[in-house]
Order: C-alpha cells, then sequence, then structure tokens
C-alpha cells in the first residue's frame, strides 16, 4: 500500500529539502515517534509517510475490514485514509493517538460513501425493476454441519455490515479491537454510557438477526 501512495502524482510528487534531510536517515525513523513523523510527512518526507503507513495499515485495514465484511472495500478506504492523512498532515495535533485519528478518517469516509449509497438505492426500483438474489453456494459437498457453520460466518459479516454505523462502530471497536467504553466515547465524542447501550443495542440487532441459524444449528 505505502508504494502505491508514495508514486501518487499531486500528492506525493516533490521532495523538500527537508526531504532529503529525513531520507539520509530514513533507517531511525522507524522508531520515531508519530509525532516526530507526522512533522517531517507536513514538510513532505514521503519516507516517514511511508513509516507511518507501514506501522498502521494492518490495524486499520483489519478495522475497516470488520466494518464492511469486504477486504476488497476495506483495502480501498484505508489507501483513502492515508491521502486524506497526508493531505492534511500540515495541520495535525499531536495527541498522542494516531490510530485513533486513522480511525477517525476511516469512519467519516465509510460513513459518506454508505450515505452515497442509500442515495443511488432509492433509484434502484426505478432503474432496475427486476432483481436477483445471491444464494449461499458451496462449490463441493461437506458436512452439514460443516456447511451451517459457514453459512453462519457468512451471515454474521453480512449482519455486522449492514448495523448502522452508529451500532457497529463501537461495536467493533469494543469486541474487536479491544478498546475501553471510555476510548470509544472519546473516539466518537459522546458519553460511555452512551457507547454502552449503543454496543448492547446492536449485539441485541444481531441476535434477532441470526437466531434462526442458532435455533438450526442445535438441532444439527
Amino acid at each position: 500500500m505505502s508504494e502505491a501512495l508514495s508514486e501518487s502524482p499531486g500528492i506525493l510528487g516533490g521532495e523538500s529539502a527537508a526531504t532529503s534531510l529525513h531520507a539520509a536517515v530514513a533507517r531511525p525513523l522507524d522508531g520515531a515517534p508519530d509525532a516526530v513523523l507526522m512533522a517531517a510527512v507536513g514538510d513532505g518526507c514521503r519516507r516517514s509517510f511511508g513509516v507511518l503507513v507501514d506501522r498502521y495499515k494492518d490495524p486499520l485495514v483489519a478495522y475497516l475490514a470488520r466494518l464492511t465484511g469486504s477486504p476488497e472495500r476495506a483495502e480501498d478506504l484505508a489507501q483513502d485514509t492515508f491521502l486524506r492523512l497526508f493531505q492534511h498532515a500540515g495541520r495535525y495535533d499531536e495527541r498522542g493517538r494516531l490510530q485513533g485519528l486513522l480511525f477517525s478518517i476511516a469512519t467519516n469516509l465509510l460513513r459518506s460513501e454508505e450515505r452515497r449509497r442509500r442515495r443511488w438505492r432509492t433509484l434502484l426500483p426505478f432503474l432496475a425493476p427486476t432483481t436477483t438474489s445471491n444464494g449461499f453456494h458451496l462449490d463441493e459437498p461437506s458436512g452439514e454441519r460443516r456447511v451451517l457453520q459457514r453459512e453462519v460466518q457468512h451471515q454474521l459479516q453480512a449482519a455486522v455490515a449492514a448495523l448502522p454505523l452508529r451500532f457497529r462502530v463501537p461495536l467493533v471497536l469494543f469486541e474487536v479491537e479491544e478498546w475501553s467504553y471510555a476510548d470509544i466515547a472519546g473516539h466518537l465524542g459522546c458519553s460511555p454510557g452512551t457507547v454502552k447501550s449503543r454496543i448492547h443495542r446492536a449485539r441485541q440487532r444481531l441476535k434477532q438477526r441470526l437466531e434462526p441459524y442458532w435455533n438450526e444449528g442445535n438441532a444439527v
């Protein structure tokens, strides 16, 4: 991902004197604090930006993949997130948690993307009056329980991705990323009580949607 970003014309093109200086001491950059790297990025240092991308790309892509249920979509959103970070590097205000800022940028990008998708979906009945269903298909036979487990996993990913962002984000941050209620509250700009409530409601929605699969699984 960092190679693709470093080749982006108009965003990463051109090096200042600060860039050459940072390139000359590239090795120590690997352990440099985020604030130092972001200051260098603000001066146009592509090496520093590459270090940040390598440092945070895996947790960012994993976070987005759990929100969207699509690794490919997560990769695209992560790259957009890093590009947005680079574009606004000069205005970065160090508060000790660059990962939280990246997650915020990514969440906002996802929210905007889904808002656009919802607008398109309102037009689909007029553009395409007939639809096809995408059922669950297996290419080779397997035991009933194995089939059911696959289907439950598929449905769980779909159910999480279908949750409204206000429920999906705190659920993923708490259950998967293992953030505390306080950290999630600070990230979302709400109270810890609101975070707990949203996580509870997210679990209830998942339980209702997946209940037929749990019941069927108990019968297998």
